[in-house]
């Protein structure tokens, strides 16, 4: 099994989440399976039937997150090269075809929020980005095209 990378802030961002996972949404799925099956025959019921669903797919989430914490690794800025992209690191970026600025932060998936500008290092952008340096031209294939970012600034 692989390690998680996780920043601090996502660390304990998913600690928050499994364990509103683990309280809250376990309660309020297990409250409406006991309404619906109140209301009579469960073998044709759908709102039964969907809660059921609910209920199982929270209880997965749970396992699965679960076991992404038992293997995460905290990502410590000091034991991290800050000349070069790697997971953690802010890169401030210019699109050399519109010449427009944008800045990410390399985090792993379980992190990634596209409307944070937080992007996974798996992903075709982010693993396009690691190893490169300040003034570097990353050169990065993705479906739609070639994306040409120069590397302006790199920070932690």
């Amino acid at each position: 099994m692989s390690t998680v990378y996780l920043t601090r802030e996502g660390y304990e961002k998913l600690i928050k989440e499994l364990e509103h996972l683990q309280t809250v949404k376990r309660r309020e799925l297990s409250k409406k399976i006991g309404i619906a099956r109140d209301h009579g025959d469960i073998s044709e019921n759908a709102e039964y039937d969907a809660a059921k669903d609910a209920q199982a797919f929270n209880e997965m989430k749970i396992a699965k997150l679960e076991d992404s914490m038992g293997r995460v690794r905290i990502i410590d800025d000091e034991d991290i090269s800050k000349d070069e992209v790697l997971i953690g690191a802010t890169v401030k970026l210019m699109n050399l075809d519109s010449g427009g600025e944008l800045e990410y932060t390399l985090v792993s998936e379980l992190e990634a929020d596209y409307d944070q500008g937080k992007i996974s290092v798996t992903s075709p952008v982010g693993s396009g980005l690691c190893g490169c340096k300040v003034n570097e031209v990353a050169e990065i294939t993705v479906p739609a095209g070639v994306l040409r970012y120069k590397i302006l600034k790199i920070s932690r």
